[in-house]
């Protein structure tokens, strides 16, 4: 089993979000890593309905299983409510629908509220409910648009090892800017930039571009604002001796005595998109 993607363009009036994406996906999680406007929505809104669902029929409702950024309801759904219409859109009979409801509830720790209104849930319970809608049809194909978004760690960690397990035989994109997301589970990863895939291999073959790039060292905190103007600081440690660790990227060593750190999934993406360094300060 495998999904091609084959030279996929779209554009708007004056930019060209996707620039003809080419990426075959096999089994197992994929990461699709990028910051905020690198064309990863616009790609996975063509996957999930540039399709023509007529010709695929029931097929097609079988096959995926799509989160959103945002997903819609009508106000006066409960919980139950919601996963019962989204269970009847995806063709599942009644009985089965029920049956995986109730086991979905529970993986993401929702039964208790499964009566309540969706309006009344916090960010982190409604986005819950939306991988849950995603995983109803038992999809071949599951497709994952920011899906950690508005959770806590331990929700972040429960949901990473839902998707391990069931990424087994089947086809897992996450679109995240949020490496942590998928540095462990993914087995591939592709980085988008202004609409093109720049970069694709496995998490270990992405860091290897970064060898010797990745740095660490030790100042005084009095000179911190300097040094954080100066470089480009992934992060810093306060230490008890009242000085300030930096771990920065840069092609050669910039602070006295830095030695050379083990460089890390989101060390790359932060080298690939220094803007986003830019705007952290």
């Amino acid at each position: 089993m495998e999904l091609k993607i084959q030279n996929i363009t779209k554009r708007y009036r004056d930019k060209t979000a996707v620039d003809d994406v080419s990426i075959t996906l096999t089994p197992g999680v994929w990461g699709l890593l990028g910051a905020n406007g690198a064309g990863k929505t616009t790609l996975m809104r063509i996957l999930c309905d540039g399709v023509e669902i007529g010709t695929l029929g029931a097929a097609y409702r079988e096959k995926l299983g799509y989160l959103p950024q945002e997903f819609g309801f009508y106000p006066e759904f409960t919980v139950q409510d919601y996963l019962e219409y989204m269970a009847t859109l995806k063709g599942l009979p009644r009985t089965e629908a029920a049956r995986q409801i109730d086991a979905l509830l529970e993986r993401v720790s929702l039964t208790e509220v499964r009566r309540k209104k969706i309006l009344k849930l916090s960010g982190g319970m409604k986005r819950r409910v939306g991988i849950a809608q995603a995983l109803l049809n038992d999809p071949e194909f599951l497709i994952l648009d920011e899906p950690t978004a508005g959770l806590d760690p331990g929700e972040r960690v429960r949901f990473r090892n839902l998707l391990s397990e069931f990424a087994q035989e089947r086809i897992v994109l996450i679109s995240t800017h949020i490496v942590s997301d998928v540095e462990y589970i993914a087995a591939e990863n592709a980085v988008m930039k202004a609409g093109k895939i720049i970069a694709k291999d496995t998490t270990e073959g992405l860091v290897k571009r970064i060898e010797g790039k990745v740095w660490q060292g030790n100042i005084p905190t009095e000179t911190l604002s300097r040094w954080e103007h100066r470089l480009r600081v992934v992060n810093l440690r306060n230490e008890p001796d009242g000085t300030v660790t930096l771990r920065y990227l840069a092609d050669a060593p910039q602070l006295p005595d830095s030695i050379s750190a083990q460089p890390r999934l989101e060390d790359l993406y932060l080298w690939l998109f220094p803007e986003e360094m830019e705007e952290a300060k």
